[in-house]
Parts: C-alpha cells; sequence; structure tokens
C-alpha cells in the first residue's frame, strides 16, 4: 500500500450561512472551534439549511484524493456503529479506501463537523468529535502500518492520553511518517508536542504560512525558511495567494498558485494540496512536481462545495 492515513472519522455537514450568524454564535471565522457538548452542536445546527452530507474528516479528504489520483490507500478512524458510522464507512469504501477498521457499540456517537461557508467562501468550523477523538493503540492495525510506504497523521487527532498511544504506535511502526499540523488553533493547543514532533519524529511536515509561524514563534517567514532548513527534513508550506513552497535542507522549492479561479468553498484546500504533494512523493515525482499536483488539486476542490473531488 502507498499511503494509510490516520485522522478522525467526522461526517461533514455543509451549511452556507451570513456573517451575522457566524457574529452572533460568537465563532471565530476560518478557524475550528471544538464543541464538547452534544446538545450545543445541536442546537447550532437546528436553525440551518442542510446543503451536503458526506464523510470528512483532515486526513481522511486526503486519503480519498490519493485513491482518486490511483494510489492504494488505506484510513484509520474511530466511527460508532450508528447510522453516521455506516454512511462514514460505506463513503471511503465507494472511493477505494480500505477502512482498518472494525466498529463497533460504543458510548459517544460519531463524530461531526458543521462547517459554515460564509459569501466570502471561507468556512468555520465547529466539530463535535464524538467517539472519533478516543482512539486509542488498539485501533491501529499494526500490519496495515508496516506495510505502508507513509503513515499520514492528522494534528486534530493528537490529544493526551489515548490518541497519544495511538500516534507512537503508529510512528514506531512507520516506514516513513508525514503530519498535517491542522490549524491554527490546534498548534498553539499543543505547541511544545507539535514542536518535539516536527523536530524529532517526522519525515514530513505539511502546514500553512500562519501556523509554522506560531509553532517556531518566528516574527517574519524568512525566520521560518532558516528553521526549515536547519532541520533537514521536508517541510511543506502553503502561503495562500502566494503559492507554496517546500523546504529540505538546503533545497527551497517554490511554486505559484493557479490565477483566476472561480472560488466557491475553501473547505479541503489544504487537504487536497496534501494529496496532491504525497502522490508526487510516493511516485517518485520531484519535489517541483509534487508542489504542482498538489496546487492543480486544492485548484480544483475549492471551485466546488465540499471536500472531496
Amino acid at each position: 500500500m502507498e499511503i494509510l492515513g490516520i485522522g478522525n472519522a467526522i461526517v461533514d455537514v455543509i451549511c452556507k450561512v451570513d456573517d451575522e450568524f457566524i457574529t452572533k454564535n460568537n465563532l471565530t471565522k476560518s478557524t475550528m472551534k471544538l464543541i464538547f457538548d452534544d446538545n450545543e452542536f445541536k442546537n447550532l445546527l437546528s436553525n440551518l439549511k442542510i446543503e451536503k452530507t458526506v464523510s470528512g474528516g483532515s486526513v481522511a479528504n486526503s486519503i480519498v484524493g490519493l485513491s482518486q489520483l490511483g494510489n492504494e490507500v488505506g484510513f484509520i478512524g474511530k466511527v460508532n456503529d450508528d447510522e453516521l458510522g455506516s454512511k462514514y464507512e460505506d463513503g471511503l469504501k465507494q472511493e477505494n479506501v480500505k477502512y482498518f477498521y472494525s466498529k463497533k457499540k460504543e458510548e459517544l456517537p460519531t463524530g461531526t463537523c458543521l462547517i459554515l461557508v460564509t459569501p466570502d467562501s471561507e468556512r468555520t468550523m465547529c466539530t463535535f468529535l464524538g467517539t472519533a477523538g478516543k482512539i486509542n493503540e488498539n485501533d491501529v492495525d499494526v500490519n496495515a502500518v508496516k506495510n505502508s510506504k507513509i503513515t499520514f497523521l492528522e494534528g486534530y487527532l493528537w490529544d493526551e492520553g489515548d490518541p497519544k498511544t495511538a500516534f507512537d504506535k503508529a510512528i514506531q511502526n512507520s516506514n516513513k511518517v508525514a503530519m498535517s499540523l491542522s490549524d491554527l488553533f490546534c498548534v498553539e493547543r499543543h505547541k511544545p508536542h507539535f514542536l518535539d514532533l516536527v523536530k524529532n519524529k517526522l519525515d514530513i511536515t505539511f502546514a500553512n504560512e500562519q501556523e509554522i509561524i506560531s509553532l517556531i514563534d518566528a516574527k517574519n517567514f524568512d525566520e521560518v525558511v532558516t528553521f526549515s532548513k536547519n532541520l533537514k527534513k521536508l517541510i511543506v508550506l502553503t502561503r495562500g495567494e502566494k503559492g507554496s513552497i517546500a523546504i529540505n535542507g538546503d533545497e527551497v522549492v517554490e511554486c505559484g498558485i493557479h490565477k483566476n479561479l472561480k472560488i466557491v468553498d475553501l473547505t479541503g484546500a489544504g487537504d487536497l494540496f496534501a494529496a496532491g504533494f504525497l502522490h508526487g512523493i510516493a511516485n517518485n515525482l520531484s519535489t517541483k512536481e509534487s508542489l504542482e499536483k498538489g496546487t492543480e488539486m486544492s485548484s480544483k476542490v475549492i471551485q466546488q462545495i465540499g471536500a472531496r473531488l
């Protein structure tokens, strides 16, 4: 198998809202808020018209993108044996993703992410992790990890306790490890742990400019480049309008964005960028070609609703 993803198994519920809805509910636009109370989640959803429901989760979206590019891929993520859990599993199987997880009755329901898309195409997320956030080392299939060229982990999933043991088990048994820092909220919540992972345990790190600047407390992007060069590992960064950059020791490769796109929804841009780049790595493309593939994939997904092509 080329790539195995381990991440939050979450069903995405996509709704269009106005800016007033974001303000009224004390949400910060373009970020992710964790909701710990099922009732709070239901209240938010009760006033909204659902545009689309799709099995999601950041790394799962990347894995589906990789499958669509013709790679042999798998995914591990925890769901409950409930209606949404079954929908989730079916969604992956339809995309030719091997699902290395046996669902069973859990105390918590399958995780759900409410994706609120404002008229400017920005997306603000409210996530009720449910059982997805309770992944533990017993949920990680060691053979699946060992038989994959690359294990791709999700920053959203990292947390003290059980998820950390799942991460550790995956890292220890991997041939090569990649991880996405996922979100500024995650970086600020887990900064020392993420920094340790980036410096000592990951072969490939994906981040956007905000996330990496926060992670290393950089004053500007030049400090990020210096940090990344000294690390001598592959750091892949997206910079919005400024395109993307991959740094591996003294090799620094940049790639511009596609212009004149009809942007509909930015959900999944980073996920599909990672899919395109990892496709390049798994198929021995050059760093430049891998960045270009990532850019192509992210350009496609932002011209439609939802994080799956």
